[in-house]
């Protein structure tokens, strides 16, 4: 299986992120916050190398995030490009189960990744020929998670957060549908890839 490798682009981050919010600051380290769509609570621990910048701007902002990255404790990397969590260790349960991609497809003839499986059955690629045999062999096939998320009432109002237009991977971690439901669905789809010159290389949860 393939291994989960994060790039540091913040988008999760920036989308689920902004149903994190802080409920309590107990010390200049020490948060208690609260994941809006679970209602799970739990306490957070500032990293040492953003204590200070952290602090500060909840003393400025009242823990509103001050430049609109959605979740307040997600900060410039300081060892590179993207961002970083400034609670890495102690973050809630939605981020430690994230993964934005759960399937790396390979060429078999070269051994080149040319696209990943992301959300629920989403494919990005640049290959033309892996477009078509997605949209032709495995976009159609039932998926369990998709089942169940459909038989879930959703209401939308103006103005308000569509959850919809979060990624599908997400949906399956807020209603508690988890991917251990789909592995006759990976399979499948590994079997057609096979049978059609390419590897499906599911990432490790």
């Amino acid at each position: 299986m393939a291994k989960f490798d994060c790039n540091w682009c913040g988008k999760c981050c920036q989308s689920f992120g902004e149903f994190i919010k802080i409920e309590r600051q107990l010390t200049d380290r020490d948060y208690y916050c609260r994941y809006g769509i679970t209602n799970e609570l739990f306490l957070v621990h500032v990293q040492p190398d953003f204590a200070d910048e952290i602090a500060e701007d909840f003393e400025e902002t009242g823990g509103k995030d001050p430049d609109h990255r959605g979740c307040f404790f997600s900060r410039k990397n300081p060892e590179g490009k993207g961002f970083a969590c400034a609670v890495y260790p102690t973050r809630p349960t939605i981020c430690r189960d994230f993964q934005c991609y759960r399937m790396l497809i390979h060429h078999h003839a070269s051994g080149e990744t040319r696209g990943r499986v992301i959300g629920i059955n989403e494919l990005k690629t640049h290959d033309e020929v892996l477009v078509s045999i997605w949209s032709e062999k495995i976009a159609h096939l039932p998926h369990p998670i998709q089942t169940k998320h459909d038989q879930v009432q959703h209401t939308h109002g103006p103005g308000g957060h569509d959850i919809h237009g979060h990624d599908s991977h997400i949906l399956a971690h807020i209603q508690d549908i988890h991917h251990t439901d789909d592995h006759e669905w990976l399979n499948n789809v590994i079997t057609i890839l096979e049978a059609h010159g390419y590897r499906g290389d599911p990432v490790e949860d």
